[in-house]
């Protein structure tokens, strides 16, 4: 007569268990590589027509660096530099060689700014004017 403890049907239910679970991971239908990709649904992608995250921090020094140029007294700019700084991204710099013209009925300005960023230090050249309706409008600006 053979003698089975308690302990030895829980060892052997929980063999036989694990024996029945990993027999299904090698049965053909669910095998590894040997199913079948679901392409009936299609989803949908980011364009990238968005800007990314260096655009947007560069197009609000900018906008900084208009308004700047635009509110300065031309004479007293032309004497010392002007220093800018914009909170919502930490750049900050200082404008130079800023120069005023008349271009038929709009008065526009030209200058050269240093823009120091978290992408690092660069020389920048910019070029803005007043439309008739009163507002200033970047019409250029680019790095150097």
């Amino acid at each position: 007569m053979k003698v089975v403890l308690p302990g030895q049907r829980t060892l052997r239910a929980a063999a036989i268990c694990c024996a029945m679970i990993l027999a299904g991971c090698t049965s053909s239908d669910m095998g590894l590589g040997k199913g079948k990709v679901d392409d009936a649904r299609v989803t949908g992608s980011v364009g990238s027509t968005l800007p990314t995250t260096g655009d947007i921090v560069r197009q609000s020094d900018e906008s900084t660096i208009r308004d700047a140029v635009s509110s300065v007294d031309v004479e007293q700019a032309m004497a010392q530099p002007l220093s800018w700084a914009n909170a919502d991204t930490g750049s900050r710099g200082s404008i130079t060689s800023l120069a005023e013209r008349e271009e038929g009925n709009l008065r526009c300005r030209s200058f050269t700014a240093t823009r120091e960023s978290f992408d690092g230090v660069g020389l920048w050249e910019g070029d803005t004017c007043r439309s008739r309706f009163g507002s200033w409008q970047m019409r250029s600006f680019k790095p150097l």
